[in-house]
C-alpha cells in the first residue's frame, strides 16, 4: 500500500555516478505517491557524466519519474549545479513536468521558497574547476566508502561514512554547513517566507530559526549518496525520511518492475507533450 503524500521533497540524486543509490530510490518512490513531487537539484550528475557508466536503475529512477508525471503527479525540476546545463531551459514544461531555477508555494497562508541552493557557493561561481575536481574526489571517496561498507557487512560490523566523518571532524567543512544555513535563512526571514527549502550540502535538517527580524524554518532534504533522505509534507507538517530507518516497512512491499524505454520511446514522450 503506498503512503500518500502532500509534497515529496529530493535532492542530490547524483544519477549517472557509482556513488548514487537509484536502487533503493526507486523502492522508496514505489512506496509513496505525492501530488507534488519537487527534484531540487543535482538529479542527474552532467559534471560527472560519464558515456560507459549509466546503469539501468539509474534509467529506471528518470522513467519512474516521468510514470508519476503521466498518472498526475505534478513534478517540479529545479536545477542544481550538477545539472547546472539544463538551466537554459528553465521554465520548460513537459506535461505535469516544470523545469526552474526555483519554486515558491504557498501552503496554509505560509510561503514556502525552494531551491537547490549553489548561489551560495563561491567556489562554483569563481573556482569552478575546482568544484569540479571537489566532485570527482567525493565521487572517488563514496566508491572507496562502498568497498569498505561491503567489508564491513560480511564481516556483521556497523557500517559507517566516510566523508561525514571528515566533514565532522574539520572546523571549516562544519563552519560551511553553519554558515550556509544561516544565509539562506537570513535570506528568507528578509523576504517574508516562512519556510526555506534547501539541497546541495547533502545534510538533511529541519530546524526553526528565530532572529532579531524574525522567524522562518529551515529545511534541507539531504542526498540519496549518504543519508538517503527525503521531506515530506502531509496534513500541514513536514517530516524528514530516511530510507535505513523504514527500509524493512518498505521491503513488504514488492518493487513492480519498470521496464526501459528507448531512446525513441523517450523522444514520443517529448513530442506528445
Amino acid at each position: 500500500m503506498k503512503r500518500s503524500l502532500d509534497i515529496l521533497v529530493i535532492s542530490d540524486l547524483h544519477l549517472g555516478t557509482y556513488g548514487s543509490r537509484a536502487k533503493e530510490l526507486l523502492l522508496y518512490l514505489e512506496s509513496v505517491s505525492p501530488k507534488i513531487f519537487i527534484l531540487n537539484g543535482d538529479i542527474v550528475d552532467i559534471w560527472q557524466f560519464k558515456k560507459s557508466y549509466f546503469p539501468q536503475e539509474h534509467l529506471k529512477v528518470i522513467k519512474k519519474i516521468i510514470d508519476m508525471s503521466s498518472s498526475g503527479t505534478e513534478v517540479h525540476y529545479i536545477t542544481g549545479n550538477h545539472d547546472e546545463m539544463l538551466r537554459k531551459f528553465t521554465d520548460l514544461k513537459l506535461g505535469n513536468i516544470k523545469l526552474s531555477n526555483k519554486l515558491l508555494l504557498s501552503l496554509n497562508n505560509q510561503k514556502v521558497w525552494i531551491f537547490h541552493g549553489d548561489v551560495f557557493d563561491a567556489s562554483i561561481h569563481h573556482s569552478k574547476w575546482l568544484a569540479k575536481l571537489g566532485g570527482w574526489g567525493y565521487d572517488k571517496l563514496i566508491q572507496l566508502n562502498n568497498i569498505i561498507n561491503y567489508c564491513l557487512d560480511k564481516m556483521g560490523k556497523e557500517k559507517f561514512s566516510l566523508s561525514k566523518k571528515i566533514k565532522n571532524s574539520v572546523k571549516k567543512a562544519v563552519k560551511y554547513i553553519s554558515d550556509f544555513e544561516h544565509t539562506a535563512t537570513e535570506l528568507a526571514i528578509e523576504k517574508n517566507y516562512d519556510f526555506v527549502i534547501c539541497g546541495h550540502i547533502h545534510q538533511p535538517q529541519i530546524k526553526e530559526v528565530i532572529t532579531r527580524k524574525g522567524t522562518c524554518t529551515y529545511m534541507n532534504s539531504g542526498d540519496w549518496i549518504e543519508n538517503l533522505s527525503s521531506l515530506e509534507y502531509k496534513n500541514g507538517e513536514w517530516k524528514l525520511f530516511y530510507f535505513e530507518e523504514n527500509k524493512e516497512q518498505i521491503l513488504k512491499n514488492k518493487i513492480i518492475d519498470i521496464p526501459l524505454f528507448s531512446l525513441e520511446d523517450l523522444k514520443k514522450i517529448v513530442i506528445s507533450s
